[in-house]
């Protein structure tokens, strides 16, 4: 279960809504009841949360919109109680690309803002900031405050926030992209110790916020390096090509026997020297508790798996693995099935690659 799901597609982009979702409606529901003892209030503080979301899902649109533009597609919105992601397939890779993607989803807010303050001026109801709360006051009032605190924290130069994008974007205009990317991370991790500091001395709220900070800039950064790591490396260097394979019509039982007797956890299919599927360790455990170890293995296979050519960068075979869902995909050349590539093999070939460079730069020295 992906614990998610489809609210539908828009602009040709699925948005889903995460099952955690339902904790943060059943809180401000429950919050409503405690302050007011009236299921209206419950009704109107349900409606608003959703409103406000409904504002960050346009707010994902901008970036997800402007992305396409440049060429880069998004695969998903998702929203979760923190906010929403939009996963897109990967960043632009120009800086000033980056800048208009990253800014387009602050300023849907800037826009969001701007209409609902006309309205409220053109309808004689404005309000004053004293007579609003979090759940009182006027709800275009709360939804235009609302949207102006998205954009301001949204613009904080940190990452996963979009501020942490454009900060990036700029530095990225006059030095290297890693570097960059080290730069913003480590910008915003002292923002994060400097919100955990105020947190302690009585704000819970920002402590939670360092903390996601924090990470968001640590898995940024771990993520460029990464990809930095990896690149202009073919897949051949990196694939597994002592392995072993099934054919569609093998029964579970002779998984089952591959399993234990080496350490490969998933299998390609082959059909008459063809590449037709894989079968994966969690997919074989599911089914031969179902179904027992006598069915056939076309029964559990993956199909219509992405096409990894061995002369294909690492880079790409690592986002179609991403892309796929699937732990291992196969590698073929000229039609011909020659390894499988995981997302495990390549950081073994960092690793190996890592240690053979020290052990080169300590002879050296």
């Amino acid at each position: 279960m992906r614990w998610q799901w489809r609210l539908g597609k828009f602009f040709g982009i699925d948005v889903y809504v995460h099952a955690t979702f339902l904790l943060l409606i059943a809180w401000v529901g429950y919050s409503h009841w405690l302050a007011n003892q009236n299921w209206g209030e419950v009704l109107s503080g349900i409606i608003f949360i959703l409103a406000l979301f409904a504002c960050v899902i346009l707010h994902e649109y901008g970036h997800a919109l402007t992305a396409r533009k440049f060429g880069v597609k998004t695969r998903d919105i998702t929203i979760y109680p923190i906010g929403g992601v939009a996963r897109l397939e990967r960043m632009p890779e120009k800086p000033i690309e980056e800048l208009w993607v990253a800014l387009m989803g602050p300023a849907v807010n800037v826009v969001i803002a701007l209409i609902l303050f006309a309205y409220l001026f053109l309808t004689s109801s404005m309000f004053r900031l004293g007579d609003l709360s979090i759940a009182s006051g006027s709800f275009l009032g709360r939804l235009l405050v609302v949207n102006i605190i998205l954009v301001l924290f949204n613009l904080l130069p940190a990452f996963p926030m979009d501020g942490g994008r454009v900060l990036r974007a700029l530095l990225a205009m006059r030095m290297d992209y890693v570097r960059a990317t080290q730069i913003a991370a480590t910008i915003g991790q002292g923002m994060a110790l400097l919100f955990g500091l105020i947190g302690l001395f009585g704000n819970a709220s920002l402590l939670f916020i360092a903390f996601f900070i924090w990470i968001g800039a640590s898995q940024e950064s771990s993520m460029t390096q990464m990809k930095n790591a990896i690149s202009g490396i073919p897949v051949g260097r990196a694939m597994l090509t002592d392995y072993k394979s099934l054919s569609p019509r093998d029964p579970l039982e002779r998984m089952s026997q591959l399993l234990l007797a080496g350490s490969q956890h998933d299998f390609p299919v082959v059909d008459e020297e063809r590449i037709v599927g894989v079968v994966t360790r969690d997919d074989f455990i599911k089914a031969l508790s179902q179904h027992g170890d006598k069915i056939a293995i076309s029964a559990v296979m993956k199909k219509d798996l992405p096409e990894i050519d061995s002369y294909e960068m690492v880079e790409n075979a690592l986002e179609k693995i991403q892309e796929s869902g699937v732990p291992a995909l196969p590698v073929t050349h000229a039609g011909q099935l020659v390894g499988i590539i995981t997302a495990e093999n390549i950081t073994e070939y960092l690793m190996i690659r890592s240690a053979i460079r020290n052990a080169r730069s300590s002879l050296a020295i």
